[in-house]
């Protein structure tokens, strides 16, 4: 990917994690499980977050189409430490993001959706 693309992608991440305070990381993955840009810290492994966001990306929109709920919105998963939320960022992307326990999750996915979408632009 040029860099001027890869520099875009990092500055939406950026805004994404000021924007809230309870957006604690987040990643642009491609929907074949490559880190395509990543504000993550240091110590978690890309290559592994990368991988399993495209499949449960892949999963969850195959479990939608499946129980006939429509086309997939989000992925959410719930921990006691926090969250973990995914969007598709057009055909090739997936937005990840790592929030806080106690996330105020309406302004989180509206932020997301906003990043996504240009996000989507980009890739």
């Amino acid at each position: 990917m040029p860099a001027s693309k890869a520099d875009a992608l990092k500055t939406i991440l950026n805004g994404l994690s000021s924007s809230s305070g309870d957006i604690e990381a987040s990643a642009v993955v491609s929907t074949d499980g490559l880190m395509i840009a990543s504000n993550f810290p240091a110590g978690l492994d890309e290559d592994r977050v990368a991988a399993m966001s495209a499949a449960l990306l892949a999963m969850g929109e195959r479990t939608a189409k499946e129980l006939e709920r429509g086309g997939l919105d989000q992925v959410f998963i719930k921990g006691e430490k926090g969250n973990v939320v995914m969007l598709s960022a057009g055909r090739e992307g997936v937005l990840t993001t790592l929030t806080t326990p106690k996330a105020k999750l309406g302004l989180v996915f509206l932020d997301m959706k906003r990043a996504a979408d240009e996000i989507a632009r980009i890739i």
